[in-house]
């Protein structure tokens, strides 16, 4: 199966996924407010880096790199990331690449991809721990509508009768949109509106006579916001010009750099000169565990009444039940 076709969904469908798509972003408070801020792109740049690593050493599909980074975003966007502790953006990292792996149902070892040498290296409980915190803050909504439940309808917009030329657009389209995934300046966007961007500017690369109507029908579409699709475009075709230079893409996919160095060393360099790497773990493991419970205990009041916080407590401290499976997850 083609990548393309992994979240195509039927036309009966459509409305009910533009109605819902704002669910599956980062909150719109955080949108207005804590988008641009430099822990947030350093963050989520570190992670960026990581889920790359994983997909090219772990031989994972580039979906499941995708789809962790987005409940990376919705996740931060909820929840507040105590900044100045490393192992934490760490532990979040590596629970939304769990839970992506769960959700393809994709066998993924952390020990083999942790290096002790970073001074972190977390349980199997520990990050089992973190997945549940994110699945609470989430609202189990883990299957995320993306660009590619959008893409078949944009594409069916366009006035062509070769399928091979269909292909050829939806191949393009999606890497466009994989690549825009991992630049900050395109998450305040619609899942639609990232779409539909990416249909059109690959039309423009391989159909330039058919963009301008191309671009007529999907501006006039119902359900698309005009101004912010044409403010996405703009900012698409530039991130397209300049694809073999500087995209964060080509920087992360195409370097043996590990997260720390894309970083220049910012968040880990002085805490791994001064301590040993197996006193940190340690260390980290029972802080971890800690913050997990803790922040998790935060959640259940906001949402819980107190019989059934004292219930998801005691299914909390049996390990057992920590081991989160796909058919636990609300399908939405």
């Amino acid at each position: 199966m083609e990548l393309f076709d992994l979240e195509e969904h039927i036309p009966d469908s459509i409305p009910d996924l533009f109605a819902s798509e704002a669910d599956h972003m980062p909150s719109q408070t955080f949108l207005t407010s804590s988008i641009h801020s430099d822990f947030y792109r350093s963050f989520r740049l570190e992670a960026t880096s990581l889920f790359l690593q994983a997909q090219n050493s772990c031989n994972l599909d580039p979906f499941t790199s995708y789809i962790a980074l987005n409940y990376l975003d919705r996740f931060i966007s909820k929840h507040n990331i105590p900044q100045g502790k490393p192992w934490v953006t760490r532990l979040v990292e590596l629970a939304c690449l769990s839970l992506a792996a769960k959700m393809k149902n994709t066998s993924f070892s952390f020990s083999d991809f942790q290096n002790r040498e970073e001074g972190f290296m977390f349980g199997a409980q520990t990050i089992n721990r973190m997945e549940l915190l994110i699945l609470d803050t989430l609202n189990w909504r883990m299957r995320s509508t993306t660009p590619f439940s959008f893409l078949h309808f944009f594409v069916t917009l366009v006035d062509l009768n070769e399928r091979p030329l269909i292909q050829a657009l939806k191949s393009r389209a999606s890497d466009i949109i994989f690549n825009a995934h991992n630049e900050t300046k395109f998450v305040e966007f619609k899942p639609s509106i990232i779409a539909a961007s990416a249909v059109l500017a690959a039309s423009h690369e391989l159909l330039p006579l058919q963009f301008p109507s191309l671009k007529v029908s999907i501006s006039s579409c119902q359900y698309v916001n005009k101004e912010s699709l044409f403010k996405c475009l703009n900012l698409m075709q530039d991130m397209v010009a300049s694809e073999g230079s500087d995209s964060v893409l080509d920087t992360l996919s195409c370097t043996t750099r590990t997260p720390v160095s894309v970083l220049d060393h910012r968040h880990f360099s002085s805490s791994k000169s001064e301590v040993n790497s197996t006193a940190v773990t340690t260390t980290t493991e029972a802080a971890a565990a800690a913050y997990t419970d803790s922040s998790t205990s935060r959640v259940m009041v906001a949402e819980k009444k107190d019989i059934k916080r004292r219930r998801l407590n005691g299914f909390c401290t049996s390990e057992n039940r920590f081991l989160v499976s796909s058919h636990h997850v609300q399908h939405c």
